[in-house]
This record gives structure tokens, C-alpha cells and sequence, in this order.
């Protein structure tokens, strides 16, 4: 760097990220790592990089906690609360990320980003350049200069206001240097800079616009008057310490030049695999990077093909046809659009030896095709393929049967490593070592400019693609044979796809009429709460606006502000819980709220699915998405239907059964998760709880606060309901500070006595750490295993993560073991019987049937016996079952 036209941007790592994390809503990736700090600091990258474009780029970050500043301050940033773990382990993530955009990150132990920005802006002033700092902290307007500009974050990350040293003066009236004086003598609550007490803002700026700096005021004290001038007197030393500690050191010894922050764009490749790692998908098409391994894989797959391609419309059937009565490697059905349910086919491959033949969709239904339909309709003629579920639901939609599911490469894949980063065929192919093929959005495109290419080009990656899993295929199997996966694979999750493909082509039924006149009940009930509201507050307003609203319970009504942000009061979700106890209005937004996403997401989401000519609405399950083993619902999600609220509950009221004079019979495992924590931990106390049929959460409750079951009150129980299923799901204190809002103070001593209590759960959760560092993974009782590649990790945060996971993961992922184990009993329960009731829904612990009256009594037995034997544990499964005329009546 070292010319005027160089321009340098310095971002202040820490300050941003901080300010993600709390902007931003909670998010988690598929291995279930946070990621919501992390993303928002991506998005404010992207666009700084756009707006800016820069010839330099760094990325400073604070080391540790300790800084020279302690030495003259102790207390210098004592009054902050320990970084969040959900925050903290996103600080690994980030660093990791950063070489994948090839920008340089610094940080050195006893200094503060801060100064390494200050250093670095200093020196590129000296030579020539520009620099252009962003921070979400006031104090880096210290710095401003002519060639300098500071831009701080506003509205979390998403905005930035520019400051020159003109707009520090419009804005205070100040120079950039005297925001130190600022500081010195208002001090700074974040940082625990004392300042002068008593000084705020507005005081110390009409101090410094008559006497200029800290050292003027302290001169000219005398002439102040009453309490403002006993507060200055009485602490001279503080304001004189405040205004150091404020200032930035900018003659940090660097390791780092100028020119180590160069800056030249990313690579493509690098860049698309740490994005898709972190799965941010949207940044993958907002950068056009969806087909960017292309290249890569094109150079990989250059090497002669080992097979031959026959378009069978030109070579003819004969051929294909002594070749499916022979031997058949592998199939690949293609399609568009992501729901199977509405997707339409774009062609067929066949491999078979050296020949891999293409057919083209339109002559599947052609007279010619009828052995290759029979062929797929046939259950002893097995078939390989690529997500076969899908491919399942893509040919029955053109009336074609599939079966003879033998092996399926992503759901082998699956099992293998459930997190694998990148599962897609060409994935598969680099990580074992094998020439890559192109991967479909570089063929296809992807979304709106999704477009089917020429039919030679649509077979040669066709045949790419079964060729593919032809030579994964011996790869997969003897992986799952060597990690004793195979029982797994072979009896629970490939058995299971088909049972999975049944419940979706058979769908459920909606009544969309009730739909609705529900929603026209909501929107009634939504109109009425306006009403309300508006009648509360005096006039009529934008509820949709937190502006607006912040200004009616802030301003007009005057309730306690609980959180501001740049723009205003903030009115989220958290804050207005915490301020329904001091108002009636703000239990009604919370209602208007509730109400009004059940209408839009619920009501009129649901009616968009209810499909035409089977009055039915067809979900599709994935098997391959959740890292501990649960299934996921698409196309719609019918595991999210709200249930908490009564509203919410109602929307089951319009899921009714198929054929008249039926019942819908709804079972679901009662905490089956605390069991499953009870068997694997061996704790005595919740064995015990278990096979005595108590209340688990009055039972903890009871120890935790050391009081008889007849003592513990509603309060009692919901804490301990928290701590029990937040003991299940790895959480945190500050987790459990948030869902009972509490101090993370109070949440981490329950937690400590909820170990003490329960000593077999203690000593479980201790044993599975090391075992987990041991092995580098955790595995469920089924032998489900699920990788921990951080479980080492010297970074504490990655660490502290991974032993989160190692521990909560053999606990959900047995739960989702079982329910899957029971779905598939029950399925042959039904076919050995010769019953007509039908398995129609999984909802996470749940299982929805409907069920022809004369075989109501029956399946009332079966379902909670097959449910309850599907695993044999210490303590017993227990499944509740009920029906009704509906799905809501059934629970």
C-alpha cells in the first residue's frame, strides 16, 4: 500500500460480531452449531465490499481479556457479562471463514482491536491512502480525519452512518479528538468507564463546547457551580483516568504490514464450501456461486469416460430390455423443483456394465417402455439409486410404481456421517477420492432460471450421475460394515423411506371450508384486537411498525424500556413478554401477533397445499436433514403447527379423515427423551420416577428445592420443566436465564443443583465427554453415530460445543431411533393383519392414524403396545393414545 488511489478498510471484529449476535434471531445450522452472529456479520461484509471495494482489508480482533489498559485500571470492562456460549463459539466460525473471502484477520495479546485499527489507519495515513473503519463503537470517531472515515453500525448490523470529521462536529460539535474528552467525562457503562458521575451525554458536550477538553474543564472547575461542580471536584483523578483509558494506542508493534492486508477478491471454489459448511444458502445464489465448483469438477472428470452412452430412442428398446433381465447397477431419476409432490420428470438413467442408457420422460408411459415399467414395479428386482424416496414420489406422480429399494447413496451418506458438509453426488465422489461430476445447478440452474438442457447434454449427466453411484456404491456399503452401520442402514432407515413414501402418497385430508371459516374467525378476532388496542391507546396506529408502537407503550403509556437499538425502543418478542405484567395492551399485541401468523402462515399457507383432485394435502419427509436423526417435514411442514395456543391447536380441527364414518387416532410418547436420559444415564432418582409413574417434573422439582411433591407450586414445576428439557438439549445458563427470565447467576446455581441431585445424569453427562474425546464421536443405542470433530478442538468455545452436542445427541437421537423403529412396526402390523387404517402423519413424538370404526377399539391396543415395545429400556416407553372426528378432537 502506497499510493492515494489504495484504499484500506479496517473492521473491528469484535464490535460487529457482538452486534450480529443480538440483532439477528437465533439460527443453527445442521449440526446444530449458532450461526446467527456469524451470518449477519457475512451480510454487512458483502456489502462494505460492494460499497466500498477495497484495495486492503483487515479483520481485527481483541486477545483475551487481559490489555495493557488493566494495568492502570483493574476494572477496565469488569462490568460486562460473560460472552453468551451461543455467541462465543460463533468467534471460531467467523476466523475460519474469513480465508475463504481472502481477508486478512489480526489480533495480538494485550491490545484491543481498537488499536490495531488505530495503528493501521495511522500508518496508511502516513502513506497516502485512504482507510475506511467500521465498528458498531463511538469511540473509534476518535479517529476521523481527513483520510479517514468511520462508519458505525445502526439497526444491528444492517445500516451504517459515515462519519468525516465534518459529521463528528455537525453531529456533537466536536472534533474527533475531543470524543475522548466525551468519554472521559461521561464515561462508558459497556466498559466500565466511570467518568464523572452524574455527567451524561448532554452535559459533558455543553462542558467541552465551552472549555474544549477534560484538562480545561478540571482547570476551570471554579467556575461551575452547585452539584455539577462538587461531582467534577471530587472526581478529577477519574475523569483524567476515564479520558486515558478512552484513548485508542495507536503505536501498536505490529507483525502485520500493510501489505499482508491486501486485498484481490476470493475463490470461488473455497469460498462456496466454507458458505455451504456454515449453510447459508441464500449467500450462496446472492453471489452466484451455485454451480462454482463446476470448473473444478469439469478438471476432475476429465478423464475418459469408463462407460457408454445409448439414447434409447435412437438405439431402441431391445437392448435396454436385455439388460434390465440381466443386471442393473444403479438408477437415476431426474426432475424439477424441490417437492416431489409437484415436480415433473425430465428423464431417466439406467447403468448396466459398461452401457448407461438414457430415456428420455416422455417415453416412459409409451407402449415400448412397458418392460422398464414392469422392471420398476418389480420388488425383487433391486434397485440403486440417489435419494430413491424421491424418485419414488416423482414416478407415481406419472402413475409409475417404484420398489425393490435396495440401496440409496445420500440416505448410506446419511448414516455415515449425518453431518457431512456437502452430501450431493459430487460431494460424495471428492470426499472419497474419486473424479467429480458437474453438479446439477451448473447443468441446470437453479430456481427461476432453472432450464432443461439439450438431450445430449441432459444424458451425458445422467449417466455421469449413475455412473457416480455405481462406483460409491461398494465404497458406502463396506464403510457401513466396517462402523457397524449396516443393521441401521438395512433395517431402520432404507425400510423406512418406503414406509415414509406410502404416508406421503396417501396424504391427509384437509377440509378446506373449516380452514376458512377459521381463518375468517381469526381475522374477526385480529379485527376485534385492534380495536382493542386502539381504544387502549387513544388513537389508531401501525402495530406492524415498531416505531410507532415503541412510541405508544414508551412514550404515551410509559412503560420501562427494556432494550433500545439505534433506531428506537425495540418491541420484539422478548421484550413484550417481559412487559405483559404492566399492561393490558401489551397482552394483546402479543395475541395480535400470534393471531396474525397463524392467519398468513397457517390459514392461508395450509390452503395453498391442499391438492385439487385428492382434497389432500401430501407433506414429504426428509430423512437426511437433522444431524441427531429426526425426520424433517416439507412442502408443508406439518411438525411446526403451533400448539401452545389454543388458536394454533384449532387449525388440527380442519385435518379429518379420508372416508366417511372414520376416526383420527393420534398417539404420542410421554417425554420420551427423559426416559431415553433415565436407561442411558442409570440415574437412580429418575428411574425411579419413571416406574412409579410420577410426574418427572414435579419429582425434580421436588429434589431440586428440596421440598415434598405436594409443596411444589405451578412455578416450582415450570422451572423444572426447563431445566429437564434444557438438560436434554445441552443448554447453557444463559439458555435457561432467557426461557425462565432469570440471571444466568440463578440459572447456572439450579443447574448445579439439579447435577447434584441427580448424580447418575452428572456422571453420565462426564463419561460421554471423554468418551467422545476419545472415540471422536457419540453414538445412540441403535448405534446411530454423530461426528464431534471439534470434541479436541483447543479453542475452548468449539470445545465446550462439541461436548454439548457429545452429550444431548445419544439422547435425541435414540428418542428419533425409537419413533422410527415403532413406525415401522406398526406398518407391519397393519399389512400382517389385513387392517384398512393407515399410518398418516409423524409429528416429531407423535404418530396420527386414521381408522375405520370397526377397527377402533382394535388399534387403540395396538398402537401404544407396538409403540411402547419398539425398544427395550430400563425404564418403561409410554404412549398416550386418543381419537376423535379430527385431528384436534384426537388430542
Amino acid at each position: 500500500m502506497g499510493n492515494g488511489t489504495d484504499k484500506l478498510v479496517l473492521i473491528d471484529g469484535n464490535s460487529i460480531i457482538n452486534r450480529a449476535f443480538y440483532a439477528i434471531p437465533p439460527l443453527t445450522n445442521g449440526s446444530g452449531l449458532h450461526t446467527n452472529a456469524v451470518l449477519g456479520f457475512t451480510t454487512m461484509l458483502l456489502k462494505v465490499l460492494e460499497e466500498e471495494k477495497p484495495s486492503h482489508i483487515l479483520v481485527a480482533f481483541d486477545a483475551g481479556k487481559v490489555t495493557f489498559r488493566h494495568e492502570g485500571f483493574a476494572e477496565y470492562k469488569g462490568g460486562r457479562q460473560k460472552t453468551p456460549p451461543e455467541l462465543s463459539e460463533q468467534f471460531p466460525l467467523l476466523k475460519e471463514l474469513l480465508p475463504a473471502f481472502g481477508i486478512s484477520q489480526f489480533e495480538l495479546a494485550g491490545y484491543e482491536a481498537d488499536d490495531i485499527i488505530g495503528t493501521l489507519s495511522r500508518v496508511a495515513e502516513e502513506k497516502g491512502g485512504s482507510v475506511v473503519i467500521v465498528s458498531g463503537d463511538k469511540d473509534m470517531l476518535q479517529l476521523a480525519s481527513d483520510q479517514v472515515t468511520v462508519l458505525i453500525t445502526r439497526k444491528g448490523v444492517s445500516e451504517v452512518e459515515r462519519f468525516t470529521p465534518e459529521d463528528v462536529n455537525e453531529k456533537y460539535g466536536l472534533t474527533p479528538a475531543q470524543i475522548i474528552d466525551l468519554k472521559g467525562l461521561m464515561g462508558d457503562a459497556s466498559d466500565n468507564i466511570p467518568g464523572v458521575p452524574g455527567v451524561g451525554e448532554k452535559t459533558a458536550l455543553k462542558l467541552l463546547h465551552e472549555y474544549g477538553t477534560v484538562e480545561n474543564v478540571l482547570e476551570k472547575v471554579t467556575e461551575l457551580k452547585g452539584k455539577l461542580r462538587e461531582n467534577i471536584e471530587n472526581n478529577m483523578d477519574s475523569a483524567r483516568m476515564s479520558k486515558q483509558v478512552a484513548t485508542i494506542f495507536r503505536e501498536v508493534p505490529l507483525e502485520k504490514t500493510l501489505d499482508d492486508a491486501a486485498y484481490s477478491g476470493y475463490q470461488s471454489a473455497e469460498l462456496v464450501g466454507a458458505l455451504r459448511k456454515l449453510e447459508f444458502k441464500s449467500l450462496i445464489e446472492r453471489l452466484d456461486l451455485v454451480g462454482a465448483v463446476s470448473e473444478d469438477a469439469g478438471a476432475a472428470g476429465s478423464e475418459p469416460l469408463a462407460y457408454e452412452i445409448v439414447l434409447v430412442e435412437e438405439a431402441g428398446w431391445g437392448e435396454l430390455n436385455d439388460a434390465l433381465a440381466a443386471n442393473v447397477d444403479s438408477l437415476i431419476v431426474e426432475s424439477n423443483g424441490d417437492n416431489p409432490h409437484q415436480a415433473e420428470g425430465i428423464g431417466l438413467a439406467v447403468a448396466a456394465g459398461e452401457k448407461i442408457y438414457f430415456v428420455p420422460w416422455e417415453l416412459l408411459t409409451a407402449a415400448d417402455a412397458g418392460p422398464l415399467r414392469a422392471w420398476l414395479g418389480e420388488l425383487s428386482a433391486a434397485k440403486s439409486g440417489y435419494d430413491l424416496h424421491r424418485d419414488e414420489l416423482v414416478l407415481a406422480r406419472a402413475g409409475i410404481e417404484l420398489r425393490g429399494l435396495a440401496f440409496d447413496a445420500l440416505l448410506a451418506a446419511y448414516v455415515l456421517d449425518p453431518t457431512e458438509a456437502d452430501p450431493s453426488i459430487g460431494g460424495l465422489l471428492s470426499r472419497h477420492g474419486l473424479a467429480s461430476i458437474a453438479p446439477d445447478e451448473a447443468v441446470f440452474g437453479k430456481g427461476a432460471k432453472f432450464r432443461v438442457p439439450d438431450r445430449e447434454r441432459l444424458a451425458k449427466h445422467l449417466a455421469a450421475k449413475a455412473d457416480a453411484v455405481r462406483r460409491l456404491k461398494p465404497l458406502l456399503v463396506e464403510e457401513m460394515e466396517k462402523q457397524s452401520m449396516h443393521r441401521l442402514y438395512y433395517e431402520v432407515e432404507q425400510p423406512l423411506s418406503v414406509v415414509l413414501a406410502g404416508m406421503e402418497k396417501q396424504g391427509i385430508s384437509v377440509n378446506g371450508e373449516a380452514l376458512q371459516e377459521l381463518g375468517a374467525e381469526f381475522q374477526r378476532r385480529i379485527e376485534e384486537i385492534v380495536s382493542a388496542i386502539y381504544k387502549i391507546a387513544g388513537f389508531e396506529f401501525n402495530i406492524g411498525s415498531p416505531k410507532q408502537l415503541g412510541e405508544v407503550l414508551f412514550d404515551k403509556l410509559g412503560l420501562p424500556v427494556v432494550k433500545k437499538t439505534k433506531t428506537g425502543y425495540s418491541t420484539d418478542a422478548e421484550v413484550l413478554e417481559k412487559l405483559e405484567p404492566y399492561h393490558e395492551i401489551v397482552r394483546q399485541i402479543l395475541l395480535y401477533r400470534q393471531l396474525a401468523k397463524l392467519q398468513s402462515t397457517y390459514i392461508e399457507g395450509l390452503l395453498k397445499e391442499i391438492r385439487p383432485e385428492t382434497g389432500k394435502i401430501h407433506t414429504f419427509y426428509r430423512q437426511t436433514i437433522a444431524a441427531t436423526g429426526r425426520l424433517s417435514s416439507q412442502f408443508p411442514n406439518l411438525q411446526n403447527i403451533p400448539i401452545r395456543l389454543e388458536e394454533g391447536r384449532q387449525i388440527r380441527k380442519a385435518f379429518v379423515p379420508s372416508e366417511p364414518g372414520w376416526r383420527i387416532l393420534a398417539a404420542d410418547y410421554s417425554q420420551i427423551e427423559l426416559r431415553v436420559l433415565a436407561h442411558i444415564s442409570g440415574d437412580e432418582g429418575l428411574k425411579e420416577a419413571f416406574r412409579n409413574d410420577m410426574d418427572i417434573h414435579t419429582k425434580t422439582a421436588s429434589d431440586v428445592f428440596g421440598v415434598s411433591p405436594d409443596q411444589v407450586d405451578a412455578n416450582m414445576r415450570r422451572s423444572a420443566k426447563a431445566v429437564n428439557f434444557g438438560i436434554v438439549y445441552g443448554i447453557s445458563d444463559f439458555g435457561l436465564s432467557q426461557n425462565l427470565n432469570i440471571t444466568r447467576k440463578e440459572a447456572a446455581a439450579f443447574i448445579e443443583q439439579y447435577f447434584s441431585v441427580f448424580q447418575g445424569v452428572s456422571r453420565f453427562m462426564e463419561t460421554i465427554k471423554q468418551q467422545a474425546k476419545q472415540d471422536g464421536y457419540v453414538s445412540t443405542l441403535l448405534d446411530r453415530r454423530r461426528y464431534l470433530p471439534d470434541i479436541r478442538a483447543s479453542n475452548f468455545n468449539l470445545r465446550s460445543f462439541a461436548e454439548r452436542t457429545a452429550m444431548n445427541s445419544p439422547i435425541q437421537g435414540t428418542a428419533a431411533d425409537i419413533i422410527k423403529l415403532a413406525m415401522l412396526r406398526m406398518d407391519e402390523a397393519l399389512r400382517e393383519r389385513g387392517l384398512r387404517s393407515r399410518m398418516l402423519l409423524q409429528v416429531h413424538d407423535e404418530l396420527v392414524f386414521e381408522v375405520p370404526e370397526e377397527e377402533l377399539e382394535l388399534m387403540s391396543k395396538l398402537v401404544p403396545e407396538v409403540m411402547e415395545s419398539a425398544l427395550k429400556l430400563d425404564v418403561p416407553l409410554k404412549a398416550d393414545v386418543s381419537h376423535g372426528s379430527n385431528w384436534y378432537e384426537a388430542k
